[in-house]
C-alpha cells in the first residue's frame, strides 16, 4: 500500500509499505532472492511502487496488474513513545483480488519456491475462495519440498469478528512450518495466558518452529529440541515502531536460511528491528542497515555438532 507518515502537525510524507512488503524488502536487502505477490493498478503510483521494489531487488515478476484500479493507502500516527495508530483506505485495494484472478500457470509458478510468507494481514484480504486457493497454494509449496512461515500479526479492523479471523486462522495452521506470533496480538484473538501457552496451542497444530515475539522483553523459540529465550538489544529507544516486527521476522527467516541455528536467527531479527525502530516509517535508509552478515552464519553452541 501506499503510506503517509506524519513528519510533524498537519504535514505526511509519501512512502510505501505493508507488513508482507516490508518483510520482502528487509530479506532483499540482507541477500536473499526475494519476489513480491500481489496485485496493483495500472496507474502512476502503482508504477511508482513497482519501481521502487525493483530498486530495493525484489522480484516483481508474480505482481498482477488490473486495469482501472488504485493501490491501497494507509497513514500513520505516532504518540511520543514512539507507538503508532492506523488509518486504512483499502476496501478497493487490487490486492484483494490477487486469488481470483489468477490463473493456472501463476499458481503452478509460486508453487515452486523455496519459502512462501505471508500474514495474518494477508488472511483478511481474501474472500473464502480467496483463501481456499491460498490454502490450495500453501499445501503445493510443501508438496514440492518449500516451506511455509506465518506471522499472525492481527489487527481487529481488518476482519468482521474475532470468530472470523479463529477460522481463518485455523485453516492454515496446520500448513505453517515457522510461525511468527505476536503474544499481545495472540492474547487479543486467543486469550493466551503467556507465551508457554501460546506455544503449547501452535504446537498442537503441528507447527515446528515457534518464535513468540514479545516486544522489548524479546522472544521465544520452540523447536522439537527445547524452547529458549533470547533477549531483545537493550537501550533502544524507539522513534517509530512501525515494521519492529516485520524486519524481525526478515533477519530471523534470512538467518535460518543462511544456516544459522534459532537462538542466532533471532539475535539477528532482534538487531535488524533495534535498528529500524530508530528511524521513522517501515523502510529505513540502506546505509542504516546493521551488518548481520557474521551473525546470519553463526551457530549456538547447544546446535554445534560435537567434536571428533
Amino acid at each position: 500500500m501506499l503510506e503517509l507518515s506524519s513528519t510533524g502537525q498537519d504535514q505526511y510524507g509519501m512512502a510505501f509499505g505493508g507488513d508482507t512488503l516490508n518483510t520482502s524488502i528487509y530479506l532483499s536487502r540482507l541477500g536473499i532472492g526475494t519476489d513480491y505477490i500481489t496485485a496493483l493498478g495500472d496507474d502512476a503510483l502503482s508504477d511508482v511502487m513497482l519501481q521502487r521494489w525493483q530498486e530495493e531487488h525484489v522480484g516483481t515478476q508474480t505482481v498482477l496488474r488490473l486495469p482501472g484500479r488504485l493501490p491501497g493507502l494507509y497513514m500513520i500516527r505516532r504518540d511520543a513513545t514512539g507507538e503508532r495508530s492506523f488509518l486504512y483506505w483499502r476496501s478497493a485495494a487490487p490486492a484483494r483480488d490477487l486469488f481470483d484472478v489468477a490463473t493456472a500457470e501463476f499458481f503452478d509458478r509460486l508453487a515452486r519456491y523455496d519459502l512462501v510468507y505471508f500474514s495474518g494481514i494477508t488472511l483478511s484480504l481474501y474472500s473464502e475462495i480467496g483463501r481456499a486457493r491460498l490454502i490450495e497454494l500453501l499445501e503445493k509449496v510443501r508438496a514440492n519440498g518449500g516451506k511455509v512461515a506465518f506471522d499472525g500479526n492481527y489487527r481487529p479492523r481488518g476482519w468482521l469478528s474475532a470468530e472470523m479471523a479463529r477460522q481463518a486462522f485455523g485453516e492454515v495452521l496446520s500448513r505453517i512450518d515457522y510461525a511468527f506470533p505476536t503474544l499481545d496480538d495472540e492474547q487479543m484473538l486467543y486469550g493466551d495466558a503467556n507465551a508457554e501457552a501460546c506455544i503449547r496451542r501452535l504446537q498442537a497444530e503441528g507447527i515446528s518452529e515457534i518464535v513468540v515475539k514479545q516486544g522489548s522483553s524479546g522472544c521465544l523459540i520452540a523447536t522439537a529440541a527445547r524452547i529458549v529465550k533470547v533477549p531483545s538489544e537493550q537501550n533502544v529507544q524507539p522513534v517509530d515502531t512501525t515494521a519492529a516486527g516485520d524486519s524481525f521476522n526478515a533477519g530471523y527467516l534470512a538467518a535460518r536460511l543462511n544456516g544459522a541455528a534459532p537462538e542466532d536467527a533471532a539475535r539477528c531479527g532482534h538487531k535488524l528491528a533495534a535498528e529500524v525502530i530508530r528511524h521513522p516509517g517501515a523502510i529505513i535508509p540502506r546505509h542504516a542497515m546493521p551488518d548481520l552478515a557474521g551473525m546470519m552464519h553463526a551457530r549456538s553452541e547447544q546446535e554445534k555438532p560435537n567434536e571428533p
